[in-house]
């Protein structure tokens, strides 16, 4: 089995398309690039860290829906925060998409490229 690239390039702010792949699958590993809170619109969506987490969580689902995956399947989170002080908030709206078995997950603070208070990218296992 190759390695497959899946999923159209999406556009970002101001409709420029963005320079990677949605998923990418290599064997049974899926992995899915940074997703951020990106609405359809290209643009950050509204609100604080629980709708921006609720948010490029459903981005990181669609993402797998593309390599026929769902969360469930997911074996490695890495998550990075704009502000530390967000994490316990991010943790509440996170269980939510974990409610059973929950994937290895790294979480840290970093500046992210954008305006954005999340970045979350996973690995998935599907045989």
């Amino acid at each position: 089995m190759g390695i497959e690239f899946l999923g159209a390039t999406r556009p970002g702010a101001g409709g420029q398309p963005l320079p990677f792949s949605p998923a990418v699958r290599a064997g049974p590993f899926v992995f899915v690039s940074g997703q951020i809170a990106m609405g359809d619109n290209g643009e950050i969506v509204a609100g604080g860290i629980e709708a921006q987490t609720r948010q490029a969580l459903a981005n990181v689902e669609r993402a797998l829906k593309f390599a026929g995956c769902s969360l469930a399947d997911v074996v490695k989170a890495t998550v990075w925060l704009d502000d530390t002080r967000d994490f316990w908030s991010f943790n509440r709206v996170y269980a939510e998409f974990f409610p059973g078995d929950k994937p290895a997950r790294s979480t840290t603070q970093a500046k992210l490229m954008v305006d954005a208070k999340i970045e979350v990218e996973v690995i998935a296992y599907k045989a």
